[in-house]
C-alpha cells in the first residue's frame, strides 16, 4: 500500500501552450453524438510514476516529453484545438493548433516516498495535475485546453506524468494509445506506431432520431431522496478493498452451478449488493448498478484501426433493493450479465438519437452505482524510456463531484504478491461497517 507522504514541496513552472511541430489542418471536425453528451464534458486524471534511470542520466524527462508530445500533436491535431458548442448543444472541434497546456515541476520526494502505490487514488495527487480555473464549482471544456500535462522531476531522478484529457475527445483507450504515441516518438520512433483514425461519423444520430431501448441510465429511478447525493465530503470515509484469489473463489462458489462468471461481474454484483444493503435503501426503492461497456473488439461494431473517440456506452441493471439484498447473489449475477450483453451498435446508435433529441443529458445519479474497470488499460506500460512504470492509472478513486458514486476498478497485488482487483470504497462513515460484513460474509469461502 501506499505511505504516508513526508512534507513536500512542489515548484511548477508557468503553464506553456505546445503547439504541434508541424503545421496541420484548419478545420472543424464535430464529435461524435455520444462524445458530446453532458457526462462526458469533464477531464479525466491520470498520473504515471517512475523510477529513476541510469541510462537517462543527464536528460530531462520534461524537454523529452514535451519534444515528443509536440511531434504527436501533429498526427493527433485535434487535440490540440478547442470545443465549440452549436446549436442543439452539439460540440465540434476548432482545430487551428492551438495547443495544449504543459507545466514542469520539482518536487523534494523519491520515488521510493510513494511506497508501494497500487491502486487510486495516487497520494497528494492533486499536486501533480495541472488543474484549469472553475466556474461556480464547475470546470468547462468549451473554449479551454484539451489536455492538460504536468512532469513533476523528483529529487531521486524519477518523474511523475500527470495528465488531463477532455473525456470530449477521449475514451480510456483513446487516451492510452495517445500516450503511446509520446512514448514512441519519445523514444527515438519517426512516426507512431498506430495512425490515429477521426471515425467519429460511426456514432452519429441517425436521421431522423429513433431511440429503440428505454435507456434507463438516463432516468432517474423510482424512489426517495439518495443520501449517496447529499452526504457532505467530511462525513464520507475511503476504503480500498481487494478482491483477490480467496475472494473470488468464495464469490464463484455463490453464483449458480454452470453459470460462467468474470471477475469484473463478480465483484461488480458483490459491491452492488453490499453497498445496497450498507445504505439502507427502503426496500421498493429502485436501484441500479451503471457501467460501461466497450465496443472496441466487437466483431459488430466495425471501428477503424487507431479511433481514439468514445466508443463504449453505459449499461444498467436495476431492480429494488428488496429483491437485491432479499435474494442470493447469482440474481445480481444475472442482472449484470443481461446489462453486459445489451451494448450492441444499435444500442450505440440509440443512445446518439437520444443525445440529441434530448439535449445531451446527464446519466441518472440517485441510488446508482457507476463503474469503470480500467484494470486492462495498461496504465503501466506507458513508457517514455525511462523504464515501466512505478504506478500508472487513475488519479483519482472516481471521477465527478459526488464522492462515492463513481468507481474504478484497477488490477493490483497485496502483501502477499497475489493478483487481484482493488476498489476504493467511498460511503458515509456510519455506512462503511455494514459494506465491510456484507462483503466478507459473500466471500467467505463456503
Amino acid at each position: 500500500m501506499a505511505s504516508s507522504l513526508p512534507a513536500f514541496t512542489v515548484r511548477r513552472g508557468e503553464p506553456v501552450l505546445v503547439a504541434p511541430a508541424e503545421p496541420t489542418p484548419r478545420e472543424v471536425k464535430p464529435l461524435s453524438d455520444i462524445d458530446d453528451g453532458e457526462g462526458m464534458r469533464f477531464y479525466s486524471s491520470g498520473i504515471h510514476l517512475y523510477r529513476s534511470n541510469p541510462a537517462k542520466a543527464g536528460q530531462d524527462p520534461a524537454r523529452v516529453i514535451r519534444e515528443a508530445l509536440a511531434r504527436a500533436l501533429v498526427p493527433y491535431y485535434p487535440l490540440a484545438g478547442r470545443l465549440r458548442e452549436e446549436a442543439g448543444r452539439k460540440l465540434v472541434v476548432d482545430c487551428a493548433g492551438q495547443g495544449v497546456m504543459f507545466a514542469e515541476a520539482d518536487a523534494d520526494l523519491t520515488a521510493d516516498d510513494f511506497g508501494d502505490v497500487q491502486s487510486p487514488p495516487f497520494p497528494c495527487f492533486e499536486r501533480f495535475i495541472l488543474e484549469s480555473t472553475t466556474i461556480a464549482g464547475v470546470e468547462p471544456v468549451v473554449d479551454r485546453p484539451l489536455l492538460y500535462i504536468q512532469v513533476t522531476r523528483l529529487k531521486c531522478g524519477g518523474f511523475i506524468f500527470g495528465q488531463r484529457f477532455c473525456h470530449c475527445i477521449v475514451d480510456a483507450p483513446g487516451g492510452m494509445q495517445f500516450e503511446k504515441a509520446i512514448c514512441e516518438l519519445a523514444c527515438g520512433a519517426g512516426a507512431p506506431s498506430v495512425a490515429p483514425a477521426w471515425g467519429r461519423e460511426m456514432f452519429m444520430a441517425r436521421r431522423p432520431p429513433r431511440p429503440s431501448y428505454p435507456h434507463l441510465e438516463y432516468r432517474e429511478p423510482a424512489g426517495g431522496h439518495d443520501r449517496m447525493l447529499s452526504t457532505p465530503p467530511a462525513d464520507m470515509a475511503r476504503v480500498p478493498f481487494f478482491f483477490g484469489p480467496r475472494e473470488i473463489a468464495g464469490l464463484r462458489q455463490r453464483a449458480p452451478p454452470g453459470m460462467r462468471c468474470s471477475r469484473f461481474e463478480l465483484v461488480a454484483a458483490c459491491i452492488w449488493r453490499s453497498r445496497t444493503a450498507a445504505l439502507g435503501y427502503a426496500p421498493d426503492e429502485e436501484v441500479r448498478l451503471s457501467f460501461i461497456v466497450n465496443a472496441r473488439g466487437r466483431p459488430e461494431i466495425p471501428l477503424p484501426e487507431g479511433f481514439y473517440g468514445n466508443a463504449f456506452a453505459y449499461s444498467v441493471a436495476a431492480t429494488t433493493a428488496g429483491e437485491l439484498c432479499g435474494k442470493d447473489l447469482g440474481y445480481a449475477l444475472e442482472l449484470v450479465k443481461k446489462a453486459k450483453s445489451a451494448v450492441t451498435h444499435d444500442y450505440l446508435l440509440s443512445v446518439a438519437d437520444l443525445m440529441v433529441l434530448e439535449g445531451r443529458p446527464l446519466f441518472a445519479l440517485s441510488r446508482t452505482y457507476i463503474v469503470s474497470d480500467v484494470s486492462h488499460a495498461g496504465f503501466k506500460s506507458v513508457d517514455f524510456g525511462w523504464g515501466e512504470a512505478v504506478y500508472g492509472g487513475p488519479a483519482k478513486g472516481g471521477e465527478g463531484p459526488l464522492l462515492g458514486v463513481t468507481n474504478y476498478f484497477s488490477r493490483a497485488k497485496n502483501g502477499k504478491g497475489e493478483e487481484g482487483t482493488v476498489v476504493p470504497i467511498c460511503l458515509p462513515k456510519d455506512a462503511m461497517e455494514k459494506f465491510q460484513l456484507e462483503v466478507e460474509g459473500l466471500t467467505a469461502e463456503l
